[in-house]
């Protein structure tokens, strides 16, 4: 199968998953385009990971229509496999294989999947040394500790050179230098091999960091799409102002912080101390929504961007 010519990878149109009489997925739309890294961010039973495993062709929808790198993924063959890579939340590993020895075994399945334009798999210390385990390339599997084994997941998920990769929580028991690292592999797969990847997390600051876009999903459907940047002014237009005058603590909430904090110097000068600008974050937001779809308020859930019920009171001083 050539590559897509098209910059979009995936394409995702009314898309519906009913269990029994419940639905989890209710007309979900978006669209990824190629090199981007898209987090898909939402509550715990929010559809995260059947959406993602539905992409993956693991899950049938109940109603949509869905193409990724082109093709329906219920009837993706294996070459389009070949094309696609899939770090799941757990993954059941060989305790008595070594990382090397399992990812070599694992690899000489692509070589048939191999092009000019994308040699076929990653050459196995080269993949090793990407993910932080070249010290531990000849253990045992079992000996790894469990921040390890997650980077062998995401070696495994790799190894065939993938042009769309799907991670449902991969820096799930990381240490803080590991997620470093982790985040490093992302940045080279997007900029140095133009991988397209689409991953679920609960991390927020780890969204921010690493996503060109961020997509909610809430009450079966996505209730925002932008960047980080683009979310935090669609909670909230309006910034706070801290600071303190004459011993005193003041809060103001206001449209124009820049203007605010402007004439505020004009008229009390070096007089003012402690001074804060922050706008409500998408963090902010985010909680209060995981907080309403986990008291089973789902629809209220759906409808917290733009709502003001939402957006932090900062108005008034004390």
């Amino acid at each position: 199968m050539p590559p897509v010519e098209d910059e979009s990878i995936i394409e995702v149109r009314d898309l519906w998953m009913r269990y029994g009489s419940n639905d989890v997925l209710k007309g979900v739309d978006f669209t990824v385009t190629r090199g981007e890294v898209v987090i898909l961010l939402g509550p715990n039973g929010a559809g995260k990971t059947t959406t993602i495993e539905i992409l993956e062709g693991f899950r049938l929808p109940s109603a949509g229509t869905i193409a990724v790198l082109g093709v329906d993924p219920t009837k993706g063959d294996e070459d389009w496999r070949a094309r696609t890579g899939v770090v799941l939340q757990s993954w059941r590993d060989h305790a008595r294989w070594t990382p090397r020895k399992l990812l070599t075994h694992l690899g000489r399945y692509y070589l048939p999947y191999s092009t000019p334009e994308r040699t076929r798999p990653y050459d196995v210390a080269e993949l090793i040394a990407m993910v932080g385990l070249s010290e531990q390339a000849d253990q045992k599997v079992r000996t790894l500790s469990g921040g390890q084994r997650r980077r062998l997941d995401v070696a495994i998920g790799i190894v065939g050179r993938p042009e769309l990769l799907f991670l449902d929580e991969p820096t799930a028991g990381f240490d803080p230098h590991a997620r470093r690292e982790f985040h490093e592999l992302i940045h080279r797969l997007t900029d140095l091999e133009d991988t397209t990847i689409m991953l679920t997390t609960h991390d927020l600051d780890e969204a921010e960091k690493l996503a060109d876009r961020i997509l909610i999903l809430a009450g079966g459907r996505i209730v925002a799409d932008g960047n980080a940047d683009q979310l935090a002014r669609q909670v909230s237009a309006e910034g706070e102002v801290r600071w303190c005058l004459g011993g005193q603590h003041f809060v103001q909430s206001t449209p124009e912080p820049t203007k605010f904090v402007w004439e505020l110097f004009a008229q009390h000068g070096y007089e003012i101390t402690d001074l804060q600008v922050r706008r409500a974050s998408l963090e902010d937001t985010y909680l209060t929504m995981v907080q309403q779809h986990e008291s089973g308020r789902a629809d209220q859930a759906a409808t917290a961007f733009g709502s003001t019920d939402a957006k932090i009171d900062t108005a008034g001083a004390r």
